[in-house]
């Protein structure tokens, strides 16, 4: 038995944030002292590095729940079926709820469990839960409905990776311009014919690299201290993935018994554009090989970073025809792999 996505959905914010946004910001230092830099030259050096020109956030009416409610009603229409015949929501975010405006994060009930409720699923034993993996949660999460599939304790799972990155950022840092916000949501069966998962691989490396990603203070000394936002090492962890990520995917592929060659697309967490780049590279120089062109989508440039909500999002773009001079059908050989907070890495390599 493999498991299949029978349906996916998406929500793409309307607010779009182009890099002019930042030019009047005031960006810090970690120990509070101004850059040097201008702020053309700051946004200049970031859009090289990660291809970012434009990012999506949500609309001040809507939190990290409504729009994964919103993805998964497309999801569901999409795959055509009933909603309480879904046997486990697995909803992946990393801050909760966080309404416009504030900082604060707001998980009880667990998001799941909000969007069980705005679909107006009655049945008690649609079980739904909240998942926190890091950028990795959406491909963790299709992991776990793997699992369940698999063991019989379900037949239909629903998993969600959304987030509103936008709402905890410290606007003295630089790295806030990566972040964004976004949903995407996939149905997951059971399989029984030649698509569907072929092998997949998961890690989670908690010694120095447990730090890399953190709540931290602002960069500006005069807010408030006791007010945290997401911070980031980039350079630990750019030099992390690229030590990791294609290790894991050849692990992976090896699994699958399926040939390098035949691997039509490979859709990676939108992080950074340079750094997938440069895990795709080293991946394929693995295998003594050169990557070819127009193997890895890309929706960075127009969408940001929306942590777990980039590669949902990227595969229903794909399908739906919106990302130009990419395609996917049937039969094509996927790979789907991400690198985020814990540090986690996982991958799954999957027949459309």
């Amino acid at each position: 038995m493999k498991i299949k996505i029978t349906g996916t959905g998406s929500y793409i914010p309307e607010r779009i944030i182009s890099d002019k946004y930042f030019e009047l910001h005031q960006f810090l230092n970690e120990d509070g002292t101004p850059i040097k830099q201008s702020n053309e030259v700051i946004i200049k050096k970031f859009k090289a590095i990660t291809g970012i020109e434009e990012r999506r956030y949500a609309e001040s009416q809507y939190n990290t729940s409504d729009l994964a409610f919103l993805a998964s009603q497309k999801a569901i229409e999409n795959a055509g079926i009933d909603p309480e015949t879904i046997d486990y929501i697995i909803f992946a975010h990393n801050f909760g709820d966080v309404k416009h405006g504030t900082v604060q994060s707001d998980m009880i009930p667990s998001l799941a469990s909000r969007v069980k409720h705005k679909l107006g699923i009655k049945n008690p034993k649609c079980v739904a839960y909240d998942l926190i993996f890091g950028c990795p949660g959406w491909v963790e999460g299709v992991l776990q409905a793997n699992a369940f599939i698999k063991s019989g304790m379900a037949n239909r799972c629903l998993v969600i990776g959304a987030e509103t990155l936008s709402r905890v950022v410290d606007d003295h840092d630089r790295d806030s311009m990566i972040y964004s916000d976004g949903a995407g949501a996939t149905i997951i069966e059971a399989s029984d014919n030649e698509t569907g998962m072929l092998s997949y691989e998961t890690a989670s490396y908690t010694e120095e690299e447990a730090g890399f990603l953190f709540y931290g203070k602002s960069y500006h000394p005069g807010l408030d201290q006791n007010t945290k936002y997401i911070k980031m090492y980039g350079r630990k962890i750019y030099e992390f993935a690229l030590s990791n990520v294609p290790a894991a995917m050849k692990s992976c592929l090896d699994k699958s018994g399926i040939a390098i060659d035949d691997v039509k697309k490979i859709l990676i967490h939108q992080a950074n554009e340079k750094m997938d780049e440069a895990i795709i590279d080293r991946f394929y120089k693995l295998y003594d090989k050169t990557a070819p062109a127009n193997i890895m989508p890309m929706s960075i440039h127009d969408l940001g970073n929306s942590s777990v909500a980039t590669v949902p999002t990227l595969f229903d773009l794909i399908l739906n025809g919106q990302i130009e001079d990419h395609e996917i059908n049937k039969g094509d050989i996927l790979i789907f792999a991400s690198v985020g907070a814990g540090m986690n890495i996982n991958a799954f390599v999957y027949r459309y």
